[in-house]
């Protein structure tokens, strides 16, 4: 019986082995819980000054220019570069954004504008901060632990995640947008400390120099590796095309009569289905055909996400959502192990900067589609469309490769 639960449940092996990925994942998860604080804080702020689904979805649309362009370029500096120094620097830029975000709160900020920008310079940082973060992984694990490690990554943002706008909703109805920035300006200081106490990353002695034809041959190796490009695609689909965020504002307050509270109860909803799923997710790495499982993973989100739009049930709706999150969650954690396994090391800096510019900037124009959708048709219609189009661009994507259903955790191939 034991033998049996310990297959289903979390592998934590990874925290076991590696103290200096013990740190980082630490850290991170702490700062998580005050990013996401942040995420719900200029969500329900936007929302508050203009009354306007889609100017909540013009806050992904902002923050997407600058992940894509420097996503690719962060790319291309983690691979020549000291990639401990680099996420050094980012995080330091990120911590400076949120004392702006808490700055423009405290002095009553009423322009929306403001915020926007603030979101866009968050974005440039984020985009040279997590190519770099994620390429550290394999070098402090080893290959066998990299699906369990990826499983734990996406449990520490999803724990983020749920807390976060549950937390940041009470403060927000407590003390004001000003002590919800506060406390993301407070937390981020435990990430920080966790890279000044990693190693040094060195490039590897093939490297490239940074710069347009590093980030151009990153792509040309992406273009001729087609279990990578797929899994790019697929997180497209769903993120694009039926991400809901950007409507929880307008449904928590026009379809189920709540307020802030509701708002961050929808924010975290997909969050909570997430760390079930991690919970149970012992058997992670054990599944070989880790393709599949993408696929069928993806096609479960895009259900749930178009289920959620079927119902003017709070209880009913939060379901759905958790459903959703659990399906991502299973989803990411395969795409970023097929990622970490099938690249070369010398190139793992730029491919991450192209996962970091879909897995990030993917929900970013979600938000903008679903938000204009939503004014455009209604927000309960807008999540039955968004769910509807994931499923058949997944359809559609694995009739022109099929080959990704056959994708071997045993023979990676790229």
């Amino acid at each position: 019986m034991h033998k049996r639960l310990r297959a289903v449940l979390t592998d934590i092996r990874p925290l076991q082995v590696s103290a200096a990925y013990r740190r980082l994942f630490i850290g991170t998860s702490i700062a998580q819980l005050g990013q996401q604080m942040t995420n719900v804080a200029v969500a329900v702020q936007v929302y508050t000054l203009t009354e306007s689904s889609f100017y909540v979805g013009l806050v992904g649309l902002f923050g997407l220019g600058p992940l894509v362009v420097l996503g690719l370029y962060g790319g291309a500096f983690a691979d020549a570069m000291d990639r401990r120094s680099l996420a050094l620097f980012a995080s330091g830029g990120l911590w400076l954004v949120s004392v702006g975000f808490a700055a423009q709160a405290f002095r009553d900020n009423t322009s929306v504008w403001l915020l926007l920008v603030l979101v866009a310079i968050q974005s440039g940082f984020y985009a040279l901060n997590n190519p770099a973060r994620a390429a550290m992984v394999p070098r402090l694990l080893g290959k066998e632990l990299l699906p369990a490690a990826s499983a734990l990554s996406m449990a520490s943002f999803n724990l983020g995640f749920t807390l976060g706008p549950l937390v940041g909703a009470l403060v927000i109805t407590w003390q004001g947008f000003a002590a919800a920035y506060t406390i993301d300006v407070l937390t981020f200081g435990a990430a920080y400390y966790a890279l000044l106490r990693l190693p040094r990353m060195p490039p590897m002695e093939d490297s490239p120099r940074p710069g347009l034809r590093s980030v151009l041959d990153g792509l040309s190796f992406l273009r001729r590796s087609p279990n990578l490009r797929m899994t790019f695609v697929l997180d497209l689909c769903a993120m694009v095309l039926a991400q809901p965020r950007a409507l929880f504002p307008a449904l928590a307050y026009k379809v189920y009569g709540g307020g802030t509270a509701t708002v961050g109860l929808l924010q975290a909803s997909p969050a909570v289905g997430a760390l079930v799923a991690f919970l149970f997710s012992g058997w992670v790495s054990k599944v070989r055909l880790q393709g599949l499982a993408v696929v069928l993973a993806v096609l479960g989100y895009g259900a749930a996400v178009g289920a959620a739009g079927l119902t003017t049930a709070l209880w009913v709706g939060v379901v759905f959502l958790a459903m959703s999150g659990a399906a991502d969650m299973v989803s990411s954690a395969y795409r970023n192990t097929i990622l970490q396994v099938a690249a070369p090391d010398q190139l793992r800096g730029r491919l991450q900067g192209v996962f970091i510019v879909v897995v990030a900037g993917g929900p970013r124009a979600g938000d903008f589609v679903a938000g204009s959708v939503g004014s455009a048709v209604g927000d309960r219609l807008a999540l039955v469309l968004g769910g509807a189009a994931c499923l058949g661009g997944v359809l559609l994507a694995v009739a022109a490769q099929r080959r990704f259903l056959r994708y071997d955790a045993e023979y990676p191939t790229p």
